[in-house]
């Protein structure tokens, strides 16, 4: 037994240390919290996860020594923030596997009691998600600007000319260390929308264009009235 659980732990190094990490209420409360991309201080994150000062410090100290959280020092005050993008598309694939394999004896909440506008549009950490961003990166697919193979993705030469109407350059978006775009689910929809360096590229450029405003409701967007304007051409053309 104790050879097999060393093979297990060579084979998949640091899946159990992660796994014990996020297994904790309070440290997975302040993930959470920060999947709007923000950063925010110790002070906020202790009373979002109802925790002592002592043991909220004891737990940011362990998720940020694990990789998960990254520190900025303003002044007297700590600034705490998610690690990557990687690590919250992570979270947010796994906050979908909790929903869709919850025991029997609970019963999921139904996606149609998400808040509206939570379940229209919201940040998933720096790209959009919600009913509109998943509609919208079906779109893409379906008109062959994007191509699928398996969860990676790449923009068609007809993908590439509408991304630069809506002002991205795709050549130097793909230069970028980090992965040019993905599929990441979406746990009020069930269906992916469009992640990784594309994903947030596009949220950059409509907020430019005026087209979504974040809000001061935590990962809430407001689409604009251009916005909708804009997005509706966009899905019935």
């Amino acid at each position: 037994m104790t050879a097999q659980l060393s093979d297990e732990q060579n084979h998949f190094p640091g899946l159990s240390r992660i796994g014990a990490l996020l297994a904790d209420p309070g440290r997975a409360a302040m993930l959470w919290a920060l999947m709007d991309g923000s950063a925010r201080p110790a002070g906020e994150l202790t009373m979002v996860a109802g925790l002592s000062p002592s043991a909220a410090s004891a737990h940011l100290a362990r998720l940020t020594e694990g990789g998960l959280l990254t520190v900025e020092v303003r002044g007297r005050h700590r600034y705490f923030r998610i690690a990557s993008p990687d690590i919250a598309a992570s979270i947010e694939a796994l906050a979908n596997v909790a929903q869709v394999s919850a025991p029997l004896r609970m019963t999921p909440r139904p996606a149609r009691t998400v808040p509206v506008d939570m379940r229209y549009a919201r940040t998933c950490y720096d790209h959009m998600a919600g009913e509109l961003s998943v509609q919208l990166f079906e779109r893409m697919l379906s008109h062959d600007l994007l191509t699928l193979h398996g969860n990676t993705l790449d923009a068609t030469t007809k993908g590439a000319a509408q991304l630069a109407r809506w002002g991205i350059d795709v050549t130097g978006q793909r230069s970028r260390r980090r992965r040019f775009a993905c599929t990441c689910p979406d746990w009020s929809e069930r269906r992916p929308h469009l992640g990784g360096a594309l994903g947030a590229a596009l949220l950059d450029t409509w907020s430019t264009h005026g087209w979504v405003e974040r809000t001061e409701r935590p990962r809430i967007l407001r689409i604009t009235p251009a916005g909708h304007q804009h997005f509706n051409e966009f899905l019935t053309n």
